[in-house]
């Protein structure tokens, strides 16, 4: 059985009172759309699963079929087929709105439900004695792209999560060119929503996004104008990419749209930065969430990609505070990474 690189570096640690009291480690790898490495740490070449973060990526032949222009999605929607969304009104709103305008309904998601991760919608469903559906769960954007795709190839819906299925094969040849890994280098898993997520070098993942962020020449010219048409939705529509109080959705508001990230679980990260042509990725080797945004936030301090209002902004996610059930700050979550220019 494979195991993490053990060449991890430190990312943030966790204090209370005057102690540091835990501490995690990881990698990260900052590359040109070339997959030139600029700067990195601990191990850039990490082979992990993108996750969620590959959803961006996903979304690409989802354009590029002309699902866009066939079922009339704006910007909210394009948002949505690269979301991890809140689940939040608004959200539900918008993938009902999508699922009808292709013709479709819930019962053809195949994401199983979970309750909203906007704690606020959750608790009052939970009161009320509502039961979430399909649309709540936070992949319900993307695998209602994936039925659209399934649509515009003539494929069946049915059986569209499988790795054979023509959805999939699209998505993965997308991912292997944007990254610049063979298809059949990278290894596939099943993400939590039951499609295929894909296995590539932190380094390659990194790569995708500044080639995604800055599109110029790809090939086919079907390509470039999908990645421009989904990173305008995004800087246009960024609730729908995440929601309220989510990182994901701060970053693009905060620095109007420069930068554009996405999460994804069990610690991953990725940053494209268009005007540069460059992009970062992250990945916390033990798979907390806690550490994962004051590492990003402090990784983009270093690359200074952020100016001093924008870092301000995102202050909250830079070093959260840790608190006791009175609410007290009894300690927070500080960064702890050293990003080194690649030799």
């Amino acid at each position: 059985m494979a195991a993490l690189s053990s060449i991890s570096a430190p990312l943030a640690r966790v204090t209370r009172g005057p102690l540091t009291e835990s501490q995690h480690r990881g990698h990260a790898a900052v590359v040109d759309r070339s997959g030139h490495l600029l700067a990195g740490l601990g191990d850039p070449m990490l082979v992990t699963f993108a996750r969620s973060s590959a959803k961006p990526l996903q979304a690409i032949p989802v354009v590029e079929s002309g699902a866009a222009e066939a079922y009339r999605l704006g910007p909210d929607e394009l948002a949505l087929l690269c979301a991890s969304h809140n689940g939040e009104p608004a959200h539900i709103q918008a993938v009902e709105r999508l699922l009808k305008q292709m013709g479709v309904t819930v019962h053809d998601l195949g994401c199983g439900p979970h309750y909203p991760y906007y704690e606020p919608e959750a608790d009052r469903m939970k009161a009320s004695g509502e039961r979430p559906t399909r649309l709540h769960n936070n992949c319900s954007g993307k695998h209602s792209g994936m039925l659209a795709l399934a649509l515009r190839l003539g494929a069946p819906l049915e059986g569209y999560m499988a790795p054979e299925h023509p959805v999939q094969r699209h998505m993965l040849e997308a991912v292997a060119a944007m990254s610049g890994v063979p298809a059949a280098s990278i290894a596939l898993g099943t993400d939590g929503c039951g499609v295929p997520v894909f296995g590539l070098p932190l380094a390659a993942l990194a790569r995708a996004f500044a080639v995604f962020g800055r599109p110029d020449g790809l090939v086919p010219e079907t390509r470039e104008a999908a990645c421009r048409q989904l990173l305008g939705a995004l800087r246009a529509a960024p609730f729908y990419l995440a929601g309220t109080g989510r990182f994901d959705t701060r970053l693009i508001e905060a620095t109007g749209g420069r930068l554009v990230g996405k999460m994804g679980a069990e610690g991953v990260f990725a940053v494209s930065a268009p005007e540069r042509g460059e992009a970062l990725a992250v990945k916390v080797e033990d798979g907390a969430q806690r550490a994962l945004y004051p590492a990003v936030v402090e990784a983009l301090r270093q690359l200074d990609w952020l100016t001093a209002a924008e870092l301000e902004a995102l202050r909250e996610f830079h070093t959260p505070p840790v608190r006791n059930w009175a609410g007290d700050q009894v300690g927070a979550i500080v960064p702890d990474l050293d990003l080194r220019p690649a030799e």
